[in-house]
């Protein structure tokens, strides 16, 4: 799924791009009613579009911050508490590299595994934020989401096909990987 926000104008894809290009196109409708802005994952959000172009990209893209000085902060390392039993220190401090790389391994394995349900899943909560601001009202919603659910992308398509077109669209576009292998276990 694009990294990107999405504008709409009642049933109309007005606007679509990075943060700042959709504030940029929502205001230039700031005055007219039933203007929406989604975000990637199918929400929809508000920003301030108060003032000027060059306000709304002071809000939106703020200046980078000093550099920070050396270590591991620099690399996004963060120390946290972990709640381990006994036994299981033990066996990571047997383990090759000590604890930390133990774990690192342990987490990296687990998300490469969750990869491909995640995905599937992700997509599925996007299609149906979107679709429940934006066609929630619509015939054949209900259905069209036990499809979206079902990863049934034959009956999804069909219980759509008549829905505004702009609508229809962005909603594939939220659900492009939710018919992939089910989620199993």
């Amino acid at each position: 799924m694009d990294a990107c926000f999405v504008v709409f104008h009642g049933q109309h894809r007005v606007g679509m791009g990075s943060q700042l290009e959709a504030a940029l196109a929502a205001q230039a409708l700031s005055g007219e009613p039933g203007v929406l802005i989604f975000d990637p994952e199918g929400r929809s959000v508000d920003f301030d579009l108060s003032g000027g172009p060059e306000a709304i990209r002071a809000r939106l893209q703020p200046e980078e911050a000093a550099p920070r000085g050396r270590g591991r902060p620099k690399l996004g390392v963060v120390p946290r508490e972990v709640t381990l039993l006994p036994r299981h220190w033990d066996w990571l401090a047997a383990q090759p590299g000590g604890a930390s790389v133990a774990l690192r391994k342990l987490v990296e394995a687990a998300r490469r595994a969750a990869e491909g349900p995640d995905r599937i899943r992700s997509s599925r909560d996007a299609a149906y934020r979107f679709a429940a601001a934006m066609a929630g009202d619509l015939a054949g919603f209900e259905e069209a989401m036990r499809c979206l659910f079902a990863g049934d992308d034959t009956g999804f398509e069909a219980r759509i096909e008549a829905w505004p077109s702009d609508i229809a669209a962005q909603l594939r576009t939220y659900a492009a990987e939710a018919f992939g292998a089910d989620e199993g276990a």
